[in-house]
């Protein structure tokens, strides 16, 4: 195990109007090995702002549907602060037009085996059906499935 020490800038103390510096001890595993790592389904879509609700709606639908067949996490994130870059950014990679926003997501599951038996069941489940009437054009979606390498507590 390796301690470190984070240190983060916060606003000057009301009390003294001096700045000061929080600290945290945090332990991390010397291996990878030692810290039981998820598996992660990653995905950006770019949904109309008139469809926001629903894609609320939609999520809540099918996101329950991941939980039941093992996923531990997941979320909808509608972006709010996605600047344009100057070679990449989000919205070229998902080629969001002017009146549409990003939305990021993930799918947080046990294990990598979790996750294929619990993606396997999400693909043949009845309920499937209804996910051709989705408030977003799911060609311009990207998507991938990540092995977490680094993985801090709170």
């Amino acid at each position: 195990m390796h301690t470190i020490e984070t240190a983060s800038k916060g606003a000057p103390c009301r009390s003294c109007m001096r700045s000061f510096v929080a600290r945290k001890k945090v332990t991390i595993p010397a291996t990878i090995e030692a810290t039981a790592m998820s598996y992660i389904d990653g995905f950006v879509i770019a949904v109309p702002n008139t469809n926001r609700e629903q894609f609320i709606k939609h999520a809540n639908t099918f996101d329950v549907i991941f939980l039941e067949f093992g996923a531990t996490r997941v979320l909808e994130c509608w972006g709010d602060n996605v600047p344009e870059g100057k070679l990449t950014d989000f919205r070229r990679a998902v080629q969001a037009e002017e009146n549409e926003s990003v939305v990021f997501s993930w799918v947080e599951w046990p294990d990598k085996a979790t996750r294929d038996a619990g993606m396997a069941k999400f693909m043949k489940d009845p309920r499937m059906a209804a996910a051709s009437a989705c408030p977003f054009d799911g060609k311009r979606m990207i998507f991938g499935g990540f092995t977490p390498v680094v993985s801090l507590p709170a």
